[in-house]
């Protein structure tokens, strides 16, 4: 079984997901025996609200199947990394479905990217960085602390995915990604503490066609100081952005006609669809900073990026034109971002 391939039978060695209701799930490793707390090897029987499962029952049945537990049911399902991202043991925070998919999406990944993360934290994100560049692109995770090193890679292995995810210990703000990543990466995405240190490390890590680099900060400081970084090292198209998930329920309600005779009553009542806003809103989670970097072609010797000379219409006509000057103008979307992560920027942190 792996995170990034279906099946349709489980086997002995495989992941399942014990479906319960959509509050009550759980990762059942599939194992016959497992170790006591005095290390003698007993059957496995995992224990829920609804009465005990034997494990070794699981073994040969179909992802999907519904399952009898000793006082009810519940359904065993092909593990998949959004599930994995709602049960995983958290070893750090994580990002959950809704960011994910955006850093998925804004880092234009696909099978056989290749893609560099840090910090690698729970491996919430890693699972489905891996699940998109399979079966033959790569994900290069670095971690600096050593005990979630080493649970990560235990991870990943028994969730056969050691064939497209590297971990790497290292602290990368401090010391990079190292010699071996450079040219090699078609995307970035950083999740740590201090980001902007890591930044001007990750520009060597790029192909030479450029790529798209992901940053996620629960702090708005934090993104002023990643957003001042990308703009000295020549990023463009920069952009912050928050995810909300909002829920639409369409409903049929009874409505009250408007009638010109006063006299009539009853009211007309005539029903209609609507769909009513949703009180709550869930609240922050943190911020997603996006950016890209050019081409090699396009960078200046020191890796900057020459950017576009600013001018005004009164300025414009006394302009002498050469080979070094940007005629490209400035796009709406990096001028419309640069009001959060830019110029607002600028201002705070002067």
């Amino acid at each position: 079984m792996s995170f990034s391939e279906y099946k349709l039978y489980i086997e002995e060695g495989d992941v399942a997901i014990l479906y319960i209701n959509p509050f009550k799930m759980f990762a059942i490793d599939i194992k016959r025996m497992i170790p006591d707390k005095n290390g003698r090897l007993v059957e496995n029987i995992f224990q829920t609200m609804y009465g005990s499962l034997k494990v070794n029952s699981l073994i040969g049945k179909k992802f999907g199947s519904k399952i009898l537990l000793s006082r009810g049911w519940a359904y065993i399902l092909h593990p998949t990394s959004e599930l994995w991202t709602t049960l995983l043991p958290h070893r750090t925070q994580i990002l959950y479905t809704p960011d994910i998919s955006m850093v998925l999406f804004q880092l234009d990944l696909f099978p056989g990217k290749v893609v560099i993360e840090s910090g690698t934290g729970s491996g919430s994100v890693t699972h489905s960085l891996a699940r998109t560049i399979s079966p033959n692109g790569h994900v290069y995770t670095f971690e600096f602390h050593e005990s979630r090193q080493q649970k990560a890679v235990e991870e990943f292995a028994l969730h056969k995915l050691s064939n497209v995810v590297t971990v790497t210990l290292r602290n990368v703000c401090e010391q990079g990604f190292g010699e071996e990543m450079n040219n090699k990466a078609d995307a970035v995405f950083l999740d740590l503490p201090s980001p902007w240190e890591a930044v001007k490390h990750a520009v060597k890590c790029f192909k030479k066609k450029g790529g798209r680099i992901a940053s996620f900060s629960p702090c708005i400081e934090q993104v002023q100081k990643v957003c001042l970084e990308l703009k000295a090292l020549g990023f463009v198209d920069i952009i912050t952005m928050e995810c909300h998930q909002r829920e639409l329920t369409v409903s049929e309600k009874n409505l009250s006609a408007m009638s010109l005779d006063w006299r009539e009553t009853p009211k007309p009542v005539k029903t209609a669809l609507c769909i009513p806003a949703q009180e709550q809103i869930p609240g922050h989670t943190g911020f997603l900073t996006f950016a890209t970097l050019p081409p090699d072609f396009s960078r200046s010797a020191s890796g900057v990026v020459q950017q576009p000379v600013k001018i005004t219409e009164m300025e414009i006509e006394n302009v002498v034109l050469d080979e070094n000057f940007h005629t490209e103008p400035v796009s709406m979307i990096s001028m419309s971002c640069s009001d959060l992560s830019g110029e607002c920027s600028d201002r705070l942190l002067s």
